[in-house]
């Protein structure tokens, strides 16, 4: 019998009705940008047509190849994006059907669902390599519409940019084959159960309050999050934080290297999208974006674009691409701050 004090840390994910949580975002998300049925239809045709033609200036700057064919992506607006989004949180996590029965999962559903309502109005588009052999490449468009407007910029000028952007996400994954297995693994570990005493859980966030490093992990959400998690589940979120903070700044060094051929005004675009990443927004929006992790994520964007920038800058793309040789390679904590440290250990 387990000690009646214990904290039991299952998957969150693993009790979720996904199926809920889909119809629910559906219901409660914003409507998008005023479009007539012509614009919307040029926009998903040009999205479209953009996001095979990225393909090529991706790979020239990357390097990487593979012989998997290039699709066009899907085109999905906000509900389409919390459906697609729920639906690939329930593979990921083998939870179609929650445990316990369909009750149990009702009230995370409800809430994953209020949760993807709010994310469906910032995403503009989404590389899932968990959807079929050769993944889902998404693209929002009515949230691509309202970002151009909202900057006043030269809209295939953006969206080509755009597309630059999510479709070095593709190219990470299908140039390589291992990266896809390695998250759906760490995915899996944090989703492990373990028991605890309440003891060690005091213990762990007592040392995390008193412990501070170079990573600026420690700090924040993520330093909560952290903390609450025993040693296993704690490693494997690290390994995702430092691994999407590779992902997106890989992508965010891309986009910046191959526009300038291809976007005639990718410095004015550039300027402007940071501008808009980094405003102020009201008490309840900063408060979601601290809780769901977003301003987390946009300083992914800001250091994993440093991280590659100066490894690039040092050595060239071709040394670089040493990163994706096995999850060994992968930067860690201490090195992302500290790109040297990284050039060192790998390349010697």
């Amino acid at each position: 019998m387990s000690d009646p004090t214990s904290v039991q840390d299952k998957s969150a994910a693993a009790n979720v009705d996904w199926k809920l949580a889909a119809t629910t975002a559906a219901r409660l998300v914003r409507p998008g940008p005023d479009m007539s049925e012509y614009t919307r239809t040029h926009v998903a045709a040009e999205l479209q047509e953009l996001s095979v033609f990225a393909d090529g200036p991706v790979r020239e700057v990357t390097g990487l190849t593979d012989d998997r064919p290039v699709r066009p992506a899907r085109i999905v607006d906000r509900p389409g994006w919390a459906r697609a989004a729920a639906h690939s949180l329930a593979e990921l996590t083998g939870s179609s059907q929650p445990p316990g029965g369909l009750l149990r999962g009702r009230p995370a559903g409800l809430q994953a669902g209020a949760i993807l309502s709010f994310l469906s109005t910032a995403i503009i588009g989404q590389y899932d390599p968990f959807s079929g052999p050769d993944g889902t490449l998404l693209l929002v468009a009515p949230n691509v519409v309202a970002a151009e407007r909202a900057m006043r910029v030269r809209t295939r000028d953006f969206r080509t940019w755009v597309c630059l952007h999510e479709v070095t996400h593709r190219v990470q994954f299908t140039a390589t084959p291992w990266l896809a297995d390695y998250m759906r693994g760490l995915v899996d570990a944090l989703g492990e159960h373990t028991e605890e005493t309440l003891g060690d859980l005091t213990r762990r966030l007592t040392s995390a309050v008193r412990r501070s490093d170079d990573t600026g992990l420690d700090r924040g959400v993520v330093g909560v999050l952290l903390a609450t998690q025993p040693p296993r589940q704690r490693d494997a979120m690290v390994s995702l934080l430092m691994l999407g903070t590779l992902l997106e700044g890989h992508a965010e060094h891309v986009m910046d290297a191959a526009g300038p051929a291809v976007v005639p005004t990718v410095a004015h675009i550039r300027e402007l999208f940071d501008q808009r990443r980094r405003r102020r927004t009201n008490p309840l929006q900063w408060l979601m974006r601290t809780a769901l992790g977003v301003d987390a994520k946009i300083a992914q964007y800001v250091k994993g674009k440093k991280f590659v920038d100066t490894i690039v800058e040092r050595v060239g793309m071709q040394e670089f691409n040493a990163i994706w040789t096995s999850p060994e390679t992968l930067p860690k904590p201490q090195e992302i701050g500290a790109p040297e440290r990284w050039i060192q250990r790998v390349l010697g």
